[in-house]
């Protein structure tokens, strides 16, 4: 019903465009932009089940398709981590006399490109996108010191890549003219991942003979993810018509 409500959106915005566009006064100039957000996801039928509320970040671009910039191309590039462990670790031959931190990441990888329809107001932006790309799923383990610094160990206990595709919509809202624009970027994405393999919190069994023992989740692992952030325009050509 998400995906049918998201289309039926992006249906409507093409559908106005032609009334609108005779209204110049309502529209900035077209442009590309760049971007980045903050995410938190939430897991939703039966990866909710296994995980909880995860968090990462992402990188968007997008370039207009159209004169009036109704379509562009949008393209996202991010992360999340759905599962943390950490905790204190000393080393055969040495005792606890020195110690480390061994911590466990739950990491979602991902990426999509798209068509993305908008209303491309002079103070607001108001969007509809959708997207196929790829989401990787992997856990690794890495050594840090106990004041958080790094060590050179960082393994990949395990992984899993499928192909996804999804759809979302927000607004952008203007936070400083000029002729290089900043906007508040506020939105959501549903993403499918389909069914996937993947480890969770407790999933690795450290054995008394130093391997491990994995046990991996089969389940489907679709999310949504709600996100808030920055975009930054990029105008066209050197004209001084570009008044945002």
């Amino acid at each position: 019903m998400l995906a049918r409500g998201v289309v039926g959106a992006m249906l409507a915005l093409v559908f106005l465009s032609p009334d609108l566009e005779g209204q110049e006064d309502w529209f900035g100039p077209p442009r590309a932009g760049v971007g980045v957000n903050f995410i938190l996801s939430d897991p939703v039928g039966e990866f909710d089940h296994f995980v909880g509320t995860g968090a990462g970040a992402d990188l968007f671009g997008r370039l207009p398709m159209d004169p009036m910039g109704f379509l562009s191309l949008r393209a996202d590039l991010g992360f999340l981590i759905y599962g943390y462990e950490s905790k204190r670790v000393c080393f055969e031959g040495v005792g606890c006399r020195v110690q480390a931190r061994l911590q466990t990441s739950n990491n979602i990888f991902f990426g999509g490109i798209g068509p993305e329809l908008a209303i491309p107001l002079k103070r607001a932006r108001p969007y509809v996108h959708a997207f196929v790309g790829f989401s990787y799923f992997n856990t690794t383990s890495s050594l840090e010191d106990l004041w958080g610094h790094d060590s050179e160990f960082d393994t990949e206990n395990y992984g899993d890549g499928t192909m996804s595709w999804g759809v979302g919509g927000g607004l952008e809202m203007n936070l400083s003219q000029g002729r290089v624009p900043i906007d508040l970027n506020l939105g959501f994405r549903y993403h499918d991942n389909g069914r996937v393999e993947y480890l969770t919190k407790g999933d690795i069994v450290d054995n008394p003979d130093g391997s491990l023992t994995l046990y991996p989740v089969s389940s489907e692992a679709n999310l949504m993810s709600y996100h808030i952030g920055i975009s930054i325009g990029i105008p066209r050509g050197g004209g001084d018509h570009d008044h945002r």
